[in-house]
């Protein structure tokens, strides 16, 4: 059986899913003002209940956002084009996360210090002091671009994983074809979930690899969710299964819910390596996954449609993430000091942001030096064949 019934059909569901996801992002830091935990710029009030809708969204936000990565790299992956795919690589992910770190990232960590009052004094005063220490280290300067965290570690994923990938689409199409069936068995694409379990449970969160200040997740347990993406898009016999049993998975999300909200009642905090810690990080995993199985599930079903909307939103997905954080925090901490109602506060922020990021996005894919420096591909020129196919788009999110 071959792997996929047509890689040069571009998978407008998997365009719809980064957009879905990316404006799901959106919502989450649109929502960070208003939670007890800690973020760049918080209002003056904070609300418990926006604790559980965070903690929700970060069951399965980051963990598909990689499973649709490791989709895209399959599908942007060719036979002796290694070299290229290392450029393409430096050019989609580091050139904009460094740019991003050296001038509007740099905004987010100033109206932060002004925030906690470590520091007073105009954005002109602060810039020199943007490079004093590391930021994950008390210091000023984020190394990891703060939201932008995800196009680095994208990137030390793609390289680092590029050999074994290699050998599994080109030499080993066989030893991937017999995973992919394998996996299509009867309730095996739910058995996935046991290494992110495992994983979830074990690593030491006062760990380099296992702190979960990475989108709720340690950084190994991204490992997983991006090969099984990379998996997932191999095998069409494994994606009609996750396409058919979309309403089982409907089900056993409404479950594992219930049962993650059960478990985080009765262990609210709990300590590593203790049962309820267990328990709590095995329920986290188990939810997340079926969430994300859910997604692909109703989106191979429903989303594989072909509009100009979607090939126009699915190339801004990358400079409407790049900035969207930089924009929120922008408009947040002059909102969240006005007199009106917080739902009130939450609209204004949500919508003016909106706009302005938009419009942003609009004048920056017009510009090719512009689309280079936030990750995007050349302007297609006139007389060239247009591009057909989403790998060879690569049009955003590691493609």
């Amino acid at each position: 059986m071959e792997s996929t019934s047509n890689l040069s059909a571009r998978r407008y569901d998997l365009d719809w899913m980064r957009v879905i996801m990316i404006l799901i992002v959106f919502i989450f830091h649109s929502g960070r003002f208003f939670d007890t935990f800690d973020w760049h710029v918080k209002n003056n009030s904070t609300y418990a209940f926006m604790d559980t809708w965070i903690a929700f969204l970060v069951c399965f936000l980051m963990p598909a956002i990689f499973v649709i990565s490791g989709a895209s790299l399959y599908l942007s992956l060719k036979p002796g084009k290694g070299g290229k795919f290392i450029l393409d690589k430096v050019f989609r992910l580091l050139v904009p996360l460094v740019v991003g770190i050296f001038t509007h990232v740099t905004v987010g960590v100033y109206l932060e210090r002004l925030t906690y009052h470590q520091f007073s004094g105009s954005f002109i005063d602060f810039f020199p002091h943007y490079f004093e220490g590391l930021y994950t280290e008390g210091g000023n300067f984020a190394w990891m671009g703060l939201h932008l965290w995800y196009l680095l570690i994208l990137f030390v994923f793609s390289i680092a994983f590029l050999p074994i990938f290699t050998i599994l689409k080109n030499q080993g199409r066989s030893f991937l074809q017999i995973l992919g069936d394998f996996s299509s068995l009867p309730g095996m694409i739910f058995l996935l979930a046991i290494p992110i379990i495992l994983l979830n449970i074990h690593v030491n969160p006062f760990t380099t690899l296992g702190e979960r200040n990475w989108g709720g997740w340690g950084l190994v347990e991204y490992i997983p969710f991006f090969f099984y993406g990379f998996l997932i898009i191999s095998n069409q016999r494994l994606q009609d299964i996750i396409r058919r049993q979309r309403w089982i998975t409907f089900f056993l999300v409404i479950i594992s819910s219930f049962l993650l909200i059960l478990t985080n009642l009765k262990y609210p905090q709990p300590r590593f390596g203790s049962t309820g810690y267990t328990l709590l990080y095995g329920s986290i995993a188990l939810n997340g996954w079926l969430w994300i199985l859910l997604l692909f599930g109703f989106g191979f079903q429903h989303l594989n449609v072909k509009s100009r909307f979607i090939a126009h939103a699915s190339e801004a997905t990358m400079p409407f993430y790049i900035l969207h954080q930089t924009v929120l925090l922008i408009v947040g901490y002059f909102i969240t000091d006005l007199q009106i109602p917080d739902l009130a506060k939450f609209g204004l922020i949500f919508i003016t942001s909106f706009s302005v990021i938009f419009l942003l996005v609009e004048i920056i894919m017009q510009f090719d030096l512009l689309r280079v420096l936030f990750g995007m591909k050349l302007r297609k020129k006139a007389g060239l064949q247009p591009v057909q196919s989403a790998s060879q788009a690569k049009i955003a999110f590691g493609k």
